[in-house]
């Protein structure tokens, strides 16, 4: 059994204006750290095309509609002030969730240890109806629905370590009992959600807010008490990481001082409530994280400790 990385080119293809922090730099980062000898035995498979129709799994139709109405065929148009798309932004993100389908496929069918995609754009911040955050579909959530519609999945948790709060995935699942969302962040921050009285219709929102120059000691005590005991109550199918790396502290948009061993220590403490509660099943996908020496060390560390068990 091994790690398996979905990753591909084409998700250089989702252009931004330049000083953009979300730039396909981040993916050629992430490519560059786990091309080292330590992840020879990562199982690397190209991202494939994702079926169009399991957006509709998160966002409705009309809201597809007008994403896609606003895909320009030449340059960069903007959807608000910070989220961009280019000419292949709809394609790129067609393979980010085609990829987070496969590797739910994959963990289901026990054909690797978990898997990491390495996707961009992110798809946190995409609510149901609106695109925003520099996201514009919510990844996570459409790989939740598939584990739910494919693979029968009675209860998913996605557990959220970016920065800044997932409020799109709390928007998606706000009143779904079978879905649990787990989320450590920054606050205040962007987007200006997740107060821990955040709980959803039915307490199936678990919010763990941060304080700006909070470092791993913090993060390791609200992760503790307040996400891996949401998740031994909650007892999933499967566990899906929202793994964004901007909480570390080289990260410029934010002030959280995480290091390397604490993205680790994280995802260590998340394989083994998999281990305990869904047979192993961890599916990881890559959100934030702005700085390029930051996001390629932390997610080093994060693969590596998916590798190693």
């Amino acid at each position: 059994m091994t790690t398996r990385l979905y990753s591909h080119d084409i998700f250089l293809d989702h252009l931004t204006p330049p000083g953009h922090p979300e730039r396909p730099d981040r993916i050629r980062a992430v490519s560059e750290a786990l091309g080292l000898e330590f992840f020879d035995s990562l199982d690397r498979v190209d991202a494939p095309r994702g079926d169009a129709e399991t957006i509709r799994y998160a966002h409705p139709e009309d809201y597809v509609t007008r994403v896609m109405a606003q895909i320009p065929e030449e340059g960069i148009a903007r959807i608000d002030a910070d989220t961009c798309v280019s000419p292949k932004s709809y394609e790129v993100a067609l393979h980010a969730l085609g990829a987070a389908n496969a590797a739910v496929d994959d963990v289901f069918a026990q054909a690797v240890s978990n898997v990491f995609v390495a996707a961009r754009p992110p798809g946190h911040h995409a609510e149901k109806n609106t695109a925003m955050g520099f996201c514009l579909f919510n990844t996570a959530a459409i790989a939740a629905r598939h584990a739910q519609r494919q693979h029968g999945a009675e209860r998913v948790a996605i557990v959220d370590w970016d920065v800044h709060h997932g409020n799109g995935t709390q928007d998606i699942f706000w009143d779904d009992a079978s879905v649990l969302y787990c989320s450590t962040h920054q606050m205040p921050l962007y987007p200006g959600t997740g107060a821990k009285g955040e709980t959803g219709e039915h307490g199936t929102i678990c919010n763990a807010p941060l304080r700006p120059q909070d470092t791993g000691d913090q993060f390791r005590a609200a992760f503790k008490e307040r996400v891996l005991t949401a998740l031994d109550d909650f007892q999933p199918d499967l566990i899906i990481i929202s793994a964004g790396f901007d909480a570390h502290h080289r990260d410029p948009l934010a002030e959280i001082n995480l290091v390397e061993d604490d993205f680790d220590w994280a995802t260590g403490k998340l394989m083994d409530a998999a281990g305990r509660h869904c047979n192993d099943r961890l599916v990881s996908l890559l959100e934030g994280g702005y700085d390029l020496k930051g996001l390629a060390a932390s997610t080093a560390a994060h693969v590596l400790r998916l590798m190693r068990g």
